[in-house]
């Protein structure tokens, strides 16, 4: 009987270990469908944005650490400064562009660049008032 009864114990055991068997693979395949809802476009995006800001700031910092590092550091920013500066002073033309038009047709101009056409007609009425000086021969 003893025997028996411990026949019976591991039966019981390897019962229990299926059941956790069964029960640790539903719970896996829980978590595999959480994480695959979970990472959306948008969250993709952001942890790229993130991971690239970290090499970003390690490569940095090794580049900081060099002699070398220092020159390709300066070369970029320059680089970077030129394109901001491009990018401004083509908005700058454009905005003046439309004062131009706004003032040239007598429209009402946009309301983002009504200063700039203002300042436009001033520059014009200062433009002219020079040309009329050197016409009679004195200085502005």
């Amino acid at each position: 009987m003893r025997f028996e009864q411990l026949i019976r114990k591991v039966e019981q055991a390897e019962n229990a270990i299926e059941a956790n068997e069964r029960a640790a693979g539903a719970d896996l395949r829980q978590l595999k469908a959480s994480w695959k809802d979970l990472w959306t476009p948008g969250r993709i995006v952001l942890g790229g944005l993130g991971a690239g800001l970290l090499v970003g700031l390690a490569d940095a910092n090794r580049m900081a650490s060099t002699g070398t590092g220092a020159l390709r550091l300066m070369s970029m920013l320059a680089s970077l400064s030129g394109l901001v500066a491009g990018t401004s002073a083509q908005s700058a033309a454009e905005e003046a562009g439309q004062a131009a038009e706004a003032v040239s047709t007598g429209a009402a101009p946009d309301p983002a660049v009504a200063g700039l056409g203002a300042a436009f007609r001033d520059n014009e009425r200062l433009a002219r008032a020079a040309d009329a000086a050197r016409a009679a021969g004195a200085e502005p």
